[in-house]
């Protein structure tokens, strides 16, 4: 399989984390693609242009990093990322709401590159009350991401560590005290460590 990826993109480090949890690094090459630069194999992979999209071993396409970490956990069975049973939309909505927060954090970041005079005053006061009420759900809910490891962990892992990364002024610690204790925890993970962005 080939994994068209950018090292800083938070939904790659998601998928990279799953493809080191269920131990598919061997059946994956990794492939830089920048994707301002629109290179071919990306929009070959992805008629939008994202990262990250992978080429399966039989020439198919799957992009959208839930569906990519959904594709590979069962691929290296039992599926073991997301329970079975009623509990599993708890943990869909939980992964929702983890991209949600990359979603915001990566649109506060591109507007920030935009000429100054080009730039909202308003976009990202909402984005930033959105990544907020996030947290605020995820601390009333951070029971929700303890135990064994899933695809809820995963995205709050990448979610926050994309933060760090490029808002580390954002005081998202702020109010959160068990969302900030379950981050200095997990951010010491194997998963994290071997997937951090270049400095």
């Amino acid at each position: 399989m080939k994994l068209l990826y950018a090292p800083t993109s938070p939904y790659a480090r998601k998928v990279r984390m799953v493809i080191i949890e269920k131990a598919l690094q061997d059946r994956v090459e990794f492939v830089d693609a920048v994707p301002y630069d629109d290179p071919e194999a990306l929009l070959a992979a992805n008629p939008l242009g994202k990262v990250p999209a992978l080429v399966t071993d039989d020439g198919r396409t799957i992009f959208d990093s839930p569906v990519i970490c959904h594709y590979l956990d069962s691929l290296a069975p039992p599926a073991s990322l997301l329970p079975e049973g009623d509990a599993r939309w708890d943990f869909l909505v939980r992964e929702a709401l983890c991209d949600g927060i990359m979603d915001a954090s990566l649109n506060i970041v591109m507007e920030g590159r935009r000429p100054e005079q080009h730039r909202s005053p308003d976009w990202p006061k909402r984005w930033r009350t959105a990544i907020l009420r996030a947290f605020d759900a995820a601390e009333k809910d951070i029971a929700g991401y303890e135990g064994s490891l899933t695809l809820a962990q995963i995205g709050l892992g990448a979610a926050l560590g994309y933060l760090e990364f490029r808002l580390p002024d954002f005081g998202w610690r702020e109010g959160h005290p068990g969302v900030t204790a379950w981050y200095e925890n997990f951010s010491q993970y194997a998963l994290m460590q071997a997937t951090n962005p270049p400095a």
